[in-house]
């Protein structure tokens, strides 16, 4: 699996999104995920899945370490008391003693950004957590936390429909990467002729063409997520190829400044 560095830890850049899928279900597409080679795997407080997740993990017989787990602590609980409680309890639910990457999931102005980040250094510090990030965050709400604490990544919807020039030239400005939720349009870029055609050209499917685009921009991880074994392997299969100079150019021009999640902080998106 390819990965990146992040502030000295090896991020792989193809993680498994587990957004609504619950209970056995999930766990299922856990096991199966990592029994094909993912490492990386994206939950969240809010999914209420944390404990699916660590049912698939167990069930995979795959150790911890090899792991990269990634989890997010919900918007109403980022007061310092409730940061302390989303962590343990997301830590008990998924079975270990640490999670990979800890992501704020949303902004909220009702809580400071300084204090909340303060919180959640000393619980990093205490080897509860060993990258800190963020997610839904506009490029300058992205400046002002990346200026307050060691900020590693920024996760937002990004996919050949949204450009989010903003968003990706604020994180590397600070050495972050910017994980990629909703990587296929929800599946939109299925029927996209752009992406079929240059599919074609490499044997692949415009979903692989859209995931390869994004990992091939070197700091951007991609985590596609699907209850289907036959398109959780798909969507694995997009190391044995790789873009032209041209197709990349070609899939960025597909840029419409389309967004498909509105958001839930209150706070205006980057314009695109």
């Amino acid at each position: 699996m390819k990965q990146l560095a992040a502030h000295g830890v090896q991020v792989p850049v193809l993680g498994f999104g587990t957004y609504k899928l619950v209970g056995n279900e999930c766990a299922d597409a856990v096991e199966e995920a990592i029994s094909l080679g993912y490492r990386h795997l994206d939950t969240a407080e809010m999914y209420q899945n944390e404990q699916a997740v660590a049912r698939g993990i167990q069930r995979s017989g795959v150790n911890r370490s090899e792991l990269f787990i990634t989890t997010k602590v919900w918007m109403d609980n980022l007061s310092p008391e409730g940061l302390r409680r989303s962590l343990t309890g997301s830590l008990e639910r998924l079975d270990t003693d640490y999670a990979d990457l800890w992501l704020i999931h949303w902004p909220n102005p009702a809580y400071p950004l300084q204090e909340t980040l303060a919180t959640m250094l000393k619980l990093q510090e205490e080897g509860k957590a060993r990258l800190l990030g963020v997610s839904n965050f506009p490029s300058d709400l992205f400046r002002q936390a990346a200026s307050l604490a060691p900020v590693a990544c920024n996760q937002v919807e990004y996919h050949p429909y949204l450009s989010q020039g903003n968003v990706l030239a604020a994180a590397r400005e600070h050495g972050a990467f910017v994980t990629a939720y909703a990587p296929i349009a929800r599946g939109k870029v299925q029927d996209d002729p752009v992406l079929s055609e240059i599919g074609r050209r490499h044997d692949k499917t415009p979903a692989q063409v859209s995931l390869r685009w994004l990992i091939q921009q070197g700091d951007i991880v991609a985590i596609p997520k699907s209850r289907r074994p036959e398109r959780i392997r798909e969507n694995f299969d997009i190391f044995d190829f790789a873009l032209s100079v041209e197709e990349m150019e070609r899939i960025s021009s597909l840029a419409r400044g389309e967004r498909l999640v509105v958001s839930m902080s209150g706070l205006p998106w980057d314009e695109e």
